[in-house]
């Protein structure tokens, strides 16, 4: 049963699908055969080649989790602002987490936009945009989130399910995210810049701690000062402030 979420857009055109390669790939077919609303959602049970951040493969077990794709058009965007999409989706996440988990200071955005509990991955995000001139003409947010699998190959992954012994109706969840998406969305497109950056930095994991980093296959300690304008993490290492592009730094 597909729940309707309570939105303006975001969901209203809705398309649930048993299996398929990818959703960021059946949205951006959506798109190019001029079949997507602004809101458009492709949801799946079971991914046969999901794709990550930094070109990893996304690891879900069949029907247990949530695997999306929302098509919105924020065409009041720059190209040079994409990172500004990037937190308010990551927001978003983060609401909604917060709604099914309750308040945690272990509920984190780790950069740029993994939803994490504590040093565990909840979920994660792969945005895909499309341009026309300087503006961004569509963005695909593909989303997939831990719901309730058991067990994962790689030990930093849990799921909601693990972290409190219950089983969710995937449905209800997807619903409920939606709204949450497009709360955070209309808070961007209404210019509320500051205060978007602003939850971000509170939510983002190891901000202003002294943390391990991997630069260019080397150790590095520094700690998490800023996130710049064009999404570049700024780290604080020894007296240098230095910025690093998603490439370029990793979480040790």
């Amino acid at each position: 049963m597909v729940v309707t979420p309570q939105t303006l857009f975001t969901g209203q055109q809705l398309l649930w699908l048993p299996v398929c390669a990818s959703t960021n790939t059946e949205a951006q077919a959506l798109i190019v055969q001029n079949r997507a609303s602004d809101g458009c959602t492709v949801i799946t049970d079971f991914q046969t080649a999901g794709r990550g951040q930094r070109g990893n493969q996304w690891e879900a077990a069949p029907a247990e989790n949530l695997m999306l794709s929302v098509v919105w058009q924020p065409r009041f965007l720059a190209a040079a602002q994409q990172f500004l999409l990037s937190q308010a989706v990551a927001l978003g996440l983060h609401d909604w987490a917060g709604a099914l988990l309750g308040p945690s200071p272990k509920l984190k955005l780790k950069w740029p936009n993994d939803l994490y509990y504590g040093d565990q991955k909840l979920g994660g995000v792969l945005i895909e945009n499309s341009l026309s001139g300087t503006k961004i003409q569509h963005s695909i947010i593909g989303i997939g989130l831990n719901i309730n699998q058991q067990q994962f190959a790689l030990p930093a992954a849990t799921s909601f399910s693990q972290l409190t012994g219950r089983s969710y109706a995937r449905e209800v969840l997807a619903a409920r995210l939606l709204e949450c998406l497009e709360r955070r969305y209309l808070q961007l497109r209404a210019g509320q810049v500051g205060q978007l950056r602003q939850a971000y930095l509170q939510a983002l994991y190891r901000y202003q701690e002294t943390h391990l980093f991997s630069v260019e296959g080397r150790p590095v300690s520094g700690q998490i000062v800023g996130v710049e304008e064009d999404g570049r993490l700024a780290v604080a290492v020894g007296n240098e402030l230095r910025r690093f592009g998603m490439q370029e730094i990793r979480h040790l």
